[in-house]
């Protein structure tokens, strides 16, 4: 509830300094400090320490894993920040108001994160969903950000229509909206009218996640958005969405596995199949990112298709080991000037610090081991395996996985084997430390992974 709350009221502070605080810098240092702080007063609730308590009457429950996701998406938010929050005035002019927003979308994460009634979990989403239109849509100069914008609202429109009549089934079967409450019912034989619902919902939040077939807006709208708010999108909004996918089931459908179990099998391979397939023929390095998001997605989907233990720990580990790498390269990609694999070729020879954290990030991205990727996809396999079903999606899987180290290894040549003409790339000494702590902290997880896990039990 701490974050829940101070998460709220910083958004709106935000919103009165974009008028009350003349300079960006005290607008950017005011953002990063309330970030630490919300960091602080969540990890505060660990021990119990509660400074807002609110009766939900059973609708929100903190239990110990919203609280460690909250704190992996809270302190990548606070690198993000550090990173990129430079690169947020080249935008536009309403620079407070983008900081308000990302707090605002933060209050819905949490939500996300922690409901216990599917009216809570369509609050979240949509508490995601319209800042991200208009952060989308921002740079009001550049008719692709237009564009972007307006596809992303009518797409999330209509996947919002279908979540609230999956919601309304669900409702109309069993009368209820609590989660636990719906699961109980449904150990008697499921209803047409629940199985709809349900489908319905799968629909919807695959919408959310960009999984196949409802991943056709991704590439666009990451490519059209201006590229230091897709970093946010693809990283930070995917996994809290992928939170509350394995929450629904798991609280809502988890006795109806026999039934949904297969169709996210099939869902899930042919969300890597894509994924991976389109990335190999990009030609911007932007684009690649966001098909490989996709891809990222379709592993990420194997956590709701075991919905184990191992699938669990597994999807808290993949998305920081996610969200790490993937705004360690969009941080690295908003300073060049061309987005094209040829735009990387010689920086290591004329900026080798960025091309050295650029390479860990890309190795953990696609799971080389003494990475974070590496343990979080073992996860994901792991639990996979652990169903004892459907092995031929965990083979897919792997196979896939050596798919995707080709288009990201095509950077790494293009930074290391590649001449080309030296880029003017102006950094801070803060965000080469970043960096440099940033591409640290990959390899630690991917050497001790019990950094992240270890809080589920502590």
């Amino acid at each position: 509830m701490n974050a829940l709350i101070l998460s709220a009221i910083l958004g709106v502070v935000m919103m009165f300094s974009s008028f009350l605080l003349k300079s960006k810098v005290t607008v950017r240092n005011v953002a990063i400090a309330g970030m630490i702080l919300l960091i602080v007063v969540n990890l505060l609730e660990f021990s119990g320490f509660k400074f807002f308590e609110i009766n939900t009457r059973g609708m929100i429950g903190f239990d110990r894993f919203a609280l460690v996701f909250n704190t992996i998406i809270f302190a990548s938010t606070l690198i993000y920040f550090l990173l990129s929050a430079r690169d947020m005035e080249k935008v536009g002019v309403n620079y407070a108001e983008y900081f308000a927003l990302i707090f605002f979308i933060l209050c819905g994460v949490t939500l996300t994160a922690s409901f216990k009634s599917l009216l809570v979990l369509f609050l979240g989403i949509e508490i995601i969903s319209i800042p991200l239109y208009i952060l989308t849509g921002s740079d009001k100069r550049n008719l692709k950000s237009n564009e972007a914008s307006l596809k992303y609202f009518l797409m999330g429109s209509f996947s919002t229509g279908i979540m609230l009549m999956g919601i309304a089934l669900v409702y109309g079967a069993k009368g209820t909206f609590d989660t636990a409450a719906i699961d109980t019912y449904s150990q008697a034989a499921p209803s047409a009218l629940l199985l709809g619902g349900m489908l319905l919902l799968i629909f919807s939040m695959g919408f959310k996640v960009s999984v196949a077939p409802f991943h056709f807006w991704t590439p666009d709208v990451y490519d059209g958005a201006p590229t230091v708010f897709t970093s946010f999108m693809a990283t930070i909004v995917k996994a809290a969405v992928f939170i509350g996918f394995i929450r629904l089931f798991d609280q809502t459908f988890g006795n109806l596995q026999a039934q949904w179990q297969l169709f996210f099998a099939v869902i899930t391979a042919v969300t890597l199949l894509i994924g991976n397939i389109t990335a190999v023929f990009q030609q911007s390095v932007k684009r690649m990112l966001a098909y490989s998001s996709i891809a990222q997605a379709g592993f990420m989907l194997l956590a709701v298709y075991a919905m184990n233990t191992d699938a669990k720990e597994g999807l808290l580990l993949y998305s920081a080991a996610y969200c790490l790498a993937t705004i360690g390269i969009f941080a690295v990609l908003i300073k060049m000037t061309d987005y094209t694999f040829e735009g990387f070729n010689g920086l290591a020879k004329h900026h080798p610090l960025l091309a050295a954290t650029t390479t860990i990030f890309l190795l953990s991205l696609a799971g080389i081991p003494l990475t974070a990727g590496f343990l979080s996809k073992f996860y994901m396999l792991k639990a996979a395996m652990a169903t004892g079903k459907n092995l031929w999606l965990v083979i897919f899987a792997v196979l896939m996985a050596a798919v995707s180290v080709y288009y990201y290894f095509r950077v790494i040549q293009a930074m290391y084997f590649k001449d080309g003409e030296p880029q003017s790339i102006q950094v801070t000494p803060v965000f080469k430390w970043t960096l440099v702590m940033l591409a640290a902290l990959v390899i630690l997880l991917g050497i001790y992974p019990n950094l992240i896990i270890g809080w589920l039990y502590f």
